[in-house]
């Protein structure tokens, strides 16, 4: 293992958060720039055409310059960067370069970095850039979400090995696990192939390893598509994620007002219950209306390999899960929706009954008065 050197790589720590509702990507940019805060780019998968797989709406993605980490008790300078969705995700990424190491210094490193910076890591600096990020594209931002919902994931690549090596003959030569598990004991036989279960190559010199929090790629070209696949996938993930906390609180609101709506008197009941229906309707409509643009965000139609990564990424990350679960409380939101609907109508109906029957008794009474 100690023979393979990386000649030239790099550990990337990506840290995502739900900024907003939604970001108006040209705003955004023309603020970063109005500050000069640094390059602005409207990002596309380098090595795809567009008609093969294309970002729905191309993310924006703005340089943040280089900061100082303290990682594995030396202090590295990171390059920090930031990528815009329109559906309200800022992907932070914190790329630390890896030059001149044998492979075990390699892991070494990806795992300091994770210790450093990842989930568990005890740092500022995340809060740190995305602060200023708030602070300079604010006037973009609808709706700005201040919750602490976010994803973590890291991605060691590689795009010159020493000695050259193809996918097979490195996978021969080094051990994989450590890097992708970030675990240090041996894993046992099972577990080593559940780790190296999503392994994905195109030709016989690249080669994508996806884990849970983690993935390992081999790009002698230099392409970034694969890993900027990763990150949407989980921009997916986390924006679904929000939406389902979100029904999560939503759900005994609701049920908490059809109850008391319920409580009142038939006569006044039928304007609440149209007015609670509309509310439901609409927020229906508006989480409806944002799942479906999460799920276009990236249009897959003739690239094989990557459509295959992101599959793969997708079902890893239990975004069709997470996604069914929000289908399932929109659902009931529905049904709530048809019930109050039904009971609205119900109730004007037994007010317009009422009005008649008054009516009649009055024009009868009235008949006896005349007589």
């Amino acid at each position: 293992m100690s023979e393979v050197r990386i000649r030239k790589g790099q550990v990337v720590a990506l840290r995502l958060f739900d900024l907003a509702y939604e970001v108006d990507l040209p705003r955004a940019q023309a603020l970063w720039a109005e500050r000069d805060q640094g390059a602005t780019a409207r990002s596309r998968l380098s090595a795809t055409p567009a008609k093969a797989m294309s970002f729905g709406v191309p993310p924006l993605a703005l340089d943040l310059g280089v900061v100082e980490v303290a990682v594995g008790g030396a202090t590295l300078a990171a390059a920090a960067s930031v990528r815009l969705y329109d559906f309200g995700i800022a992907a932070l990424a914190l790329r630390f370069p890896a030059q001149d190491l044998d492979w075990a210094g390699f892991t070494r490193l990806a795992n300091q970095v994770d210790e450093a910076v990842g989930p568990h890591a005890d740092t500022p600096l995340w809060t740190t850039l995305l602060t200023r990020l708030r602070g300079v594209i604010a006037e973009s931002l609808s709706r700005p979400n201040l919750g602490t919902a976010q994803e973590d994931f890291l991605i060691a690549s590689v795009e010159t090995l020493d000695p050259p090596l193809d996918a097979a003959a490195l996978q021969g030569a080094v051990d994989l696990v450590p890097l992708l598990a970030g675990e240090e004991r041996p894993l046992s036989e099972g577990a080593r192939r559940e780790v190296l279960r999503h392994a994905f190559s195109y030709y016989p010199d690249d080669l994508a390893v996806l884990a849970w929090d983690r993935a390992f790629i081999l790009e002698p070209r230099g392409d970034t598509d694969v890993a900027e696949v990763l990150e949407m996938a989980n921009a997916q993930l986390l924006e679904l994620r929000t939406y389902d906390e979100m029904l999560d609180e939503e759900l005994p609101r609701i049920q908490r007002m059809v109850d008391a709506t319920r409580r009142e008197t038939r006569l006044l009941a039928s304007r609440r219950y149209g007015r609670l229906a509309r509310e439901l309707h609409a927020r229906v409509a508006e989480v409806t209306a944002l799942a479906e643009r999460v799920d276009n965000a990236l249009q897959v139609t003739e690239d094989v390999h990557l459509a295959r990564v992101y599959a793969a990424a997708m079902e890893l990350f239990r975004v069709p899960a997470v996604s069914a679960a929000v289908d399932r409380k929109l659902a009931i939101i529905r049904e709530t929706y048809t019930a109050l609907h039904g009971d609205a109508a119900g109730a004007r109906a037994e007010v317009l009954e009422a009005a008649i029957v008054v009516m009649i008794a009055f024009e009868i009474v009235m008949s006896f008065v005349r007589h």
